[in-house]
């Protein structure tokens, strides 16, 4: 694909969906209702989820996100300004026991700029009964000059009414929507698929079919970003729209 091509659909893409954001957001599609009822239902804004742990794995192998041991992604994010940072996302051989019951798969995130650690991460996924991922939480470190500022945005599900979000559908429709987490004015991102046939180009290579979604937070109104999932691969490319214009694309993907 040529560069010119490739900016022209990015541009389509990104007219496209900041006219139905405009517009209220997308289709208005019900909670899914996958594989076992009810029970597959996604959950929504801070409604309280009552999930049983036997219902849950952390063998995760969605195929918009899969999480085997050992898998790594290698991300540049880029600001307008120019900075550019390095995100080392890592499935771990680790699990954690979390407060709501479920045994989680641990994943590591290390975000540095300049060969120093801004922030680290722990994250907490697991993989229901119906093939959605869910987010369990996370334990987070914020660094300024090599030193730990900040756990803001941590959380558990269970603990001080932290609730688990959905962080990718069994099967992704067009119009799906899902909060992906929630601690009331800590963590309350959501997201709705936006899209099933689009293409990205980063410096891994060039996906087709990928999954478009358009995430927000309550806490944060000005903020919109549109991520890509490639099958077989996961996040391949974040771009901000509104609130920010970074872009995060990945690099290099090994897979566990």
């Amino acid at each position: 694909m040529s560069a010119k091509r490739s900016i022209a659909t990015a541009l389509g893409i990104l007219v496209a969906a900041l006219a139905v954001a405009a517009a209220g957001g997308g289709s208005t599609a019900k909670a899914s209702t996958e594989g076992a009822g009810a029970t597959c239902a996604l959950p929504q804004g801070s409604e309280r989820v009552n999930l049983n742990p036997a219902d849950f794995t952390t063998r995760i192998d969605n195929p918009f996100w899969p999480m085997k041991p050992g898998s790594r992604w290698i991300y540049r994010e880029t600001d307008p300004d120019g900075t550019k940072q390095r995100v080392v996302v890592t499935v771990t051989a680790k699990t954690k026991l979390i407060a709501n019951g479920i045994t989680a798969r641990v994943v590591h995130d290390v975000v540095t700029e300049d060969g120093q650690p801004v922030e680290v991460t722990d994250d907490w996924y697991a993989q229901d009964k119906c093939g959605h991922v869910w987010y369990l939480g996370e334990f987070t470190n914020e660094y300024e000059n090599g030193k730990v500022t900040s756990t803001a945005g941590s959380f558990e599900a269970g603990v001080d009414g932290a609730q688990a979000g959905v962080i990718m559908p069994a099967k992704p429709r067009e119009g799906m929507r899902y909060r992906q987490e929630y601690y009331a004015g800590e963590a309350e991102d959501r997201a709705s698929i936006f899209s099933l046939d689009e293409q990205a180009e980063v410096p891994l290579g060039y996906f087709k079919d990928v999954v478009m979604t358009r995430d927000v937070n309550p806490l944060s109104p000005k903020v919109l970003e549109f991520k890509f999932f490639a099958r077989g691969v996961g996040p391949v490319l974040a771009i901000g729209v509104s609130g920010g214009s970074d872009r995060e694309e990945l690099v290099s993907y090994k897979r566990g």
